[in-house]
């Protein structure tokens, strides 16, 4: 086991704000999907505000490839009941959304991430460049060995695309870990039995609160962010074990961390 603490941070929501990629990936997969040439897309080239407002309750990227579908049926539900509808029973209407279109989440997920490969491909920089990490984030993570301290990254992307990103920032994490390597409760129990943890950085409360009641794992500090793709009540009568944690906090030095 290594001595040297690791804190270990959410990729997107919490370092970086993917937002443009996500809607330009998510619409260049549907094309993909649903066979439309180019000069048949449907989708507009900016966000649609539906998409923006309902990225907080996204939690892996084939969702966002959904939406994207759903986003140009004339009959969805999206379109018919609105956006605070479909959230209120958003695993729902994920999975009617599925049933209607006779998809799976791999196959969106493939989707997703072959369209991404596309893009590094054919035009790298325009691809980094709709990224933008989060104000002040990239210096404090720079920083934080010089406190003792290492950091990883455990995402829901794929590992290719977040190493990409991570590398354009000039980051370079002890570890990082993407979908691929399974739930981030397993990967932090992994990590819980290589290393001391310091604490876990997310900005989805409902997998900070899964984190916290898995068996291994119920000390660990957990860490909501204020920016990112957080819902308004997310901040809202948080459970013993996870603070909340602004941009002021965060370059405060560890030890001052709530």
């Amino acid at each position: 086991m290594s001595s040297r603490p690791l804190l270990v941070f959410d990729f997107d929501g919490v370092i970086v704000d993917g937002m443009d990629e996500y809607w330009w990936s998510a619409r260049q997969a549907c094309l993909h999907l649903i066979g439309a040439s180019g000069e048949d897309n449907p989708w507009p080239e900016t966000v649609p505000d539906a998409f923006l407002r309902l990225r907080p309750w996204v939690h892996h990227g084939w969702e966002m490839v959904l939406l994207a579908a759903e986003l140009q049926r004339a009959d969805s539900q999206l379109l018919r009941q609105g956006v605070d509808r479909v959230a209120a029973s958003y695993s729902k209407f994920c999975q009617r959304s599925l049933d209607f279109w006779g998809w799976c989440p791999e196959q969106l997920q493939q989707a997703l991430e072959e369209a991404r490969r596309q893009a590094l491909m054919t035009d790298r920089d325009e691809w980094l460049a709709r990224h933008r990490p989060f104000p002040g984030v990239v210096e404090r993570l720079r920083a934080m060995p010089l406190e003792g301290t290492d950091w990883a990254v455990l995402t829901t992307k794929g590992t290719e695309f977040t190493a990409e990103l991570l590398n354009s920032f000039q980051l370079s994490p002890r570890r990082l870990y993407g979908h691929e390597a399974g739930s981030k409760p397993e990967v932090l129990l992994q990590l819980a039995a290589e290393c001391p943890l310091r604490g876990f950085v997310e900005d989805r409360r409902a997998t900070l609160e899964r984190v916290l009641v898995t068996p291994g794992l119920q000390g660990l500090r957990c860490y909501l962010v204020s920016w990112g793709y957080i819902r308004p009540e997310d901040t809202q009568d948080l459970p013993s074990g996870i603070c909340l944690l602004d941009q002021d906090a965060l370059a405060t030095p560890l030890a001052a961390w709530p």
